[in-house]
């Protein structure tokens, strides 16, 4: 049994792996690649890109009463799913399939129409609306797979995670899950055949539609990889694993090649996009080793995360940036020294359950930042009892993550000169090892990044970094 776990990898693909036939076959492809290489795989698969956002389109039309609009998205959604399904499969397969796509889709449109005749659209209702993404490209896949010669079969994920009530964001209950997956996804593993799954979505235990939030897809990935404790859990998305900073501001952005689970964890909280924060404490917990893919560069190497990174002579891993967020000043003379105070701050945005990234202190004064809260309002109400209160909108939260930050003699200074043309509002240094964090306007975040990267990564650690790409620019 040990032997088969550690052959095991959890593979997930997100919405642009799954997008159309092409993607879908190029994914078949990868995942036939790990099986001839004598592994088995359990794959879990996002919906269609942008078919989440569709979904929650047509659940909103629905709650404002626009029956008609919801429907019709439902239907541009239906007719993108056969033709992708048209395209992919033989025809006898496709017309097996056919119902199962129609009957999905029948039971979206008498749901859609349920809630414009209410004209309500609860959070219980929202998480089956846009479970339904999920449910439909999984089985499609799945087909895909079987078609391919690699046993594709369908295993409906709301068996197998189990959550909490707390719709929109489900809390997984972790010992149910790992029974369910023992019971309902390892036989099928053990059989040899390749399970597929939606990401995102699950079920109380009373079997109501659950979701996991936004990015949840990986998330399950780490939940079957943890639950069933597989030898490594595969992120395939549509770039070549971490990378020093966003390609789109850097082009001379560098791959990682390996990276800390807490580094990476860092990254994905403070605005790094290639995995869901989450995603790492499954995996962490029975240190499972993880990688980030490129589906459409399947050759490359990607970035793997471990539990321990190797040593790095750079100080930084990585840049990444957080932004629409609020500064949020609390000043209390009144206070000062009253013993309770800062409690009695903090007890009001657990109130409301606003997280905060980053907070300052003085004497008289206590900064926060928090995304842009719908609940901002209320906050600063409550916080007007006890303080004068000031927002400042509009900033962005840039954090630098690497090993042992503290260590690197003059760092600080390194860094704040290297953006001394920029307006530091705040900045959080000590507070950890591996993560230097500073608010700046938004407006400045591009060139702030810039400047950080030429100073930073210019001269790298070779073995942390992939500098191929680099070189083969130069030499033309």
């Amino acid at each position: 049994m040990s032997s088969a776990r550690e052959s095991l990898v959890v593979m997930k693909f997100g919405g642009t792996s799954v997008e159309d036939a092409v993607a879908m076959q190029r994914t078949a492809a990868i995942v036939a690649g790990r099986r001839n290489k004598g592994l088995n795989a359990v794959v879990v698969v996002s919906a269609m890109a942008k078919v989440t956002d569709l979904m929650i389109a047509s659940g909103s039309a629905a709650g404002r009463g626009d029956r008609i609009g919801a429907l019709a998205i439902s239907e541009r959604l239906r007719t993108r799913h056969i033709d992708t399904a048209i395209k992919l499969l033989e025809s006898e397969r496709f017309l097996r399939l056919r119902p199962t796509i129609d009957s999905e889709f029948d039971a979206l449109d008498d749901l859609l129409r349920g809630i414009a005749a209410v004209g309500e659209l609860t959070p219980r209702t929202a998480d089956l609306v846009v479970s339904f993404g999920e449910r439909l490209s999984s089985r499609i896949v799945a087909e895909a797979f079987d078609q391919h010669g690699i046993a594709g079969v369908h295993v409906d994920a709301r068996s197998c995670i189990i959550t909490d009530s707390t719709y929109g964001k489900g809390v997984p209950q972790e010992a149910a899950i790992e029974a369910k997956l023992a019971e309902l996804v390892l036989p099928l593993v053990l059989a040899g055949q390749t399970p597929v799954m939606g990401g995102f979505i699950g079920s109380n235990e009373k079997g109501i539609t659950t979701t996991l939030g936004r990015g949840g897809s990986d998330y399950t990935a780490a939940l079957v990889g943890g639950g069933l404790h597989a030898g490594a859990i595969e992120i395939w998305t549509d770039v070549n694993g971490i990378m020093t900073t966003d390609p789109r501001i850097c082009a001379d952005a560098l791959r990682v090649r390996t990276i800390s689970f807490e580094e990476a964890a860092e990254l994905a909280y403070f605005g790094a996009k290639v995995l869901h924060p989450a995603t790492i404490l499954p995996a962490v917990q029975k240190s499972i080793p993880v990688w980030v893919l490129n589906s459409r560069n399947a050759e490359n190497e990607g970035t793997k995360i471990t539990a321990m990174a190797p040593p790095c002579a750079s100080p930084f891993k990585s840049i990444a940036a957080k932004k629409r967020l609020t500064i949020i000043d609390v000043v209390a003379s009144r206070m000062l020294m009253s013993h309770g105070y800062l409690k009695a701050v903090f007890d009001v945005f657990d109130k409301y359950q606003c997280a905060i990234d980053m907070v300052s202190t003085s004497e008289v004064s206590i900064s926060l930042t928090v995304d842009s809260n719908q609940r901002l309002p209320e906050i600063c109400a409550e916080l007007a009892k006890i303080a004068d209160v000031k927002l400042e909108g509009n900033k962005a939260l840039v954090c630098m993550v690497g090993e042992d930050i503290r260590g690197h003699n003059g760092i600080a200074g390194r860094v704040f000169s290297a953006i001394s043309h920029v307006n530091v509002r705040m900045i959080s240094q000590g507070a950890s090892e591996i993560n230097m964090s500073f608010m700046i306007d938004e407006e400045d975040v591009e060139e702030a990044i810039r400047s950080l990267h030429r100073v930073f990564f210019t001269d790298v650690d070779e073995t942390v970094f992939d500098v191929t790409a680099r070189r083969a620019v130069v030499s033309l």
